[in-house]
């Protein structure tokens, strides 16, 4: 913070604690509020975690009172067709990073998540929520659709319908509604959220790191492809994984009932 002013730098930090990185956002005006200027730095943690063959498993989390109410208004004000012809095809694979690296992402949410944090939410593997969050995917109300991926990966999660309903009417729902309709995977109390999430990224992190790649990988190829395609790459992984030393280690140490220890090999 310079002069009182709040710097890009110091609105999402990246940190790595054992085998697990977290990526905060942290704009202390408590919006986590989305403009062309955050999404570069989201992308430039990104890289860093993609260039981090350490990690395991990554957390996207927000320290301050919301997870993301989406776009600023005043960048959203000033944004044309010029703009978007320049810049979206970057802001759309900034916000779907997160399933092209091959780790686990959990997503943890708390307090508003509208449009583009929503957005950023659906990008990730796992969501998890607290039970006071509310979720929304406002873009109609301001003349646009949801373009950072909003209308592609809604309607797969949680149906063409639902998709539908919150898209067009602008609904927002609360945190037991998301739950209902498959929107999180998790719901929990606002202080169990930090204890809950670092649970369910350690479970992940004690398991093999290929046996989670390529579960990740294979799950989206069967989202996106037929049958044939996920098929064959179930047959791929597999000849891969049971080939791994860490496939043996895994085996051996349940029959002997002991801690694994993993090497990614």
């Amino acid at each position: 913070m310079l002069n009182g002013v709040t710097t890009m730098e110091e609105t999402i930090k990246l940190s790595v604690e054992d085998n697990i990185a977290y990526i905060t956002l942290c704009d202390p005006k408590g919006l986590n509020l989305e403009n062309l200027e955050m999404v570069k730095l989201l992308s430039e943690k990104q890289d860093e975690l993609a260039g981090n063959n350490q990690v395991r498993v990554a957390v996207l989390r927000s320290s301050v009172k919301n997870f993301s109410a989406g776009a600023d208004l005043a960048f959203l004000k000033a944004v044309n067709s010029r703009f978007i012809k320049s810049n979206l095809n970057f802001l759309q694979r900034a916000f779907s990073r997160f399933q092209e690296i091959p780790i686990p992402v959990i997503c943890a949410i708390n307090g508003i998540c509208y449009g583009g944090g929503l957005e950023l939410a659906l990008s990730c593997d796992i969501r998890i929520a607290t039970e006071d969050a509310k979720f929304a995917m406002p873009e109609a109300r301001f003349g646009f659709s949801a373009d950072q991926t909003g209308t592609t990966r809604l309607p797969k999660l949680i149906g063409p319908g639902q998709g539908k309903r919150m898209i067009l009417l602008c609904d927002e729902i609360d945190a037991a509604e998301a739950y209902r309709i498959g929107l999180v995977e998790y719901l929990v109390k606002p202080e169990e959220l930090e204890g809950q999430t670092m649970k369910l990224a350690k479970r992940m992190a004690n398991l093999p790191p290929s046996a989670l790649r390529f579960g990740k990988i294979g799950v989206n190829v069967a989202a996106e492809g037929n049958t044939y395609t996920g098929l064959m790459f179930e047959q791929a992984q597999s000849i891969y994984c049971f080939g791994t030393e860490d496939k043996d280690e895994a085996v051996s140490a349940f029959i002997e009932k002991r801690k694994p220890v993993f090497k990614d090999q």
